[in-house]
């Protein structure tokens, strides 16, 4: 369980792009825990420099400030990696309707300048985030790998032409991409500002402030939470994966089922705060419910993932109370 266990050559690369980012640099930093060689590859338009700024004097730490929309900079990061995690990418539902074009040019133009990149750079595994967005409006649950639904946002239709760029990669340059379908990470150095930020790290800081959150829809929507040391555990899993699992995607979650409305009292609780929500409209794009099925992670990544809803819940609460400011 876990992946304190998982060990690679002690001359390993690690690429992550997005590395100042939430997940890419939870990434980072559970990389160079375990003695391996990182690059961060980020040009900080979402990413946070603070978010890396411990890892710099590391020797085994290398920043790159670039965009994945740059070709010769792809190339540049990936010359000598063993492995990459691109984690690069817009990820608001609400952002890519507003702006569909930006959104096509940084995550699917951005994605298949990585993995030419890679192929070219004659990488060993190219693990990549795809989104339990690609599910759409499915209606089986929990929910399989291909019982996708219809599409419901321009941000969930660049995840899916992502997972068919990465399984032609595969298919037809040998290149092994293994994509990732998270499902509502949450965790430390998620941020909690914007009119974007998720709703866990939001409700946080708003309860903190004595604030009313406000909850989109009626708040029995339910969502798959997912502890950000899970999609660590993943990632590094993925590289370890038999290439005989290569070109395919998997579901990365607890495998549970949470009521926003029931996560707001729990929040509460926790926080020992007494205030009401404001229900505010439903969002366009979102889904209504998801859980997901990670059984196929299981059997062909290993998955095993460690922390359930409630303990991850009590480590990210511990570390929005020591960092918010």
């Amino acid at each position: 369980m876990g992946y304190n266990n998982i060990t690679f050559e002690k001359t390993s690369v690690f690429l992550v792009t997005g590395g100042a980012g939430f997940i890419g640099s939870n990434l980072c930093e559970a990389i160079l825990k375990k003695g391996y060689t990182v690059r961060c590859l980020d040009d900080l338009s979402y990413g946070k420099y603070e978010n890396i700024s411990m890892f710099l004097d590391n020797p085994h730490f290398t920043f790159i400030k670039g965009d994945v929309r740059d070709p010769d900079t792809c190339m540049k990061a990936c010359a000598g990696a063993d492995f990459v995690m691109h984690e690069a990418a817009l990820a608001s539902v609400p952002q890519s309707i507003e702006m569909p074009l930006l959104y096509e040019e940084v995550n699917i133009k951005g994605t298949l300048n990585m993995m030419e990149a890679a192929r070219h750079c004659n990488v060993s595994k190219f693990v990549y985030a795809s989104s339990s967005a690609v599910y759409g409006d499915a209606q089986t649950f929990p929910i399989k790998e291909g019982q996708e639904g219809n599409l419901l946002s321009p941000y969930a239709l660049t995840k899916k032409v992502d997972e068919v760029i990465g399984s032609l990669y595969t298919g037809l340059y040998g290149l092994n991409t293994y994509g990732l379908r998270y499902f509502n990470v949450f965790g430390k150095k998620q941020d909690p500002n914007g009119a974007y930020a998720a709703v866990i790290p939001k409700f946080i800081m708003q309860l903190l402030k004595n604030e009313s959150p406000t909850i989109n829809g009626d708040g029995l929507q339910t969502r798959d939470f997912t502890y950000i040391d899970n999609i660590v555990e993943a990632n590094l899993k993925a590289c370890k994966a038999p290439v005989s699992a290569a070109g395919q995607v998997y579901n990365v979650a607890y495998g549970t089922s949470e009521r926003l409305i029931d996560i707001y009292h729990i929040l509460c609780r926790a926080l020992g705060k007494d205030i009401a929500p404001v229900f505010g409209p439903q969002r366009k794009g979102d889904i209504t419910h998801s859980s997901a099925d990670i059984s196929k992670a299981r059997t062909l990544l290993d998955y095993d993932p460690e922390f359930d809803f409630e303990s991850g819940l009590s480590l990210a609460i511990d570390w929005y109370k020591a960092n918010l400011r």
